[in-house]
């Protein structure tokens, strides 16, 4: 099941995170899974963002990885976001 950007993701859930980067040599992908710790709008604290308060808005999701790492990936446009059934205790 894939989800826009924009739907918040509850935490706990398991998802599979694919992240492209278009290149002049080629798009360039990443695939990141993991436990959402939270999904939610942030400022990057950027005095030249232009934005709303002076700050650039960005969609934010933090992930724990089955190894224990801690992400955060900005989401954009060229994220897809596939929700994962979570494993049986």
């Amino acid at each position: 099941m894939e989800t826009t950007v924009r739907k918040p993701i509850p935490p706990g859930t398991r998802v599979r995170v694919e992240q492209v980067i278009q290149r002049r040599g080629g798009a360039h992908s990443t695939v990141v899974e993991g436990e959402v710790l939270s999904h939610d709008l942030e400022p990057t604290g950027a005095w030249f963002a232009h934005g709303k308060n002076k700050k650039l808005w960005l969609t934010r999701l933090r992930i724990k990885k089955p190894d224990g790492e801690i992400s955060a990936l900005n989401l954009d446009s060229n994220s897809t976001i596939t929700i994962l059934k979570s494993e049986p205790s």
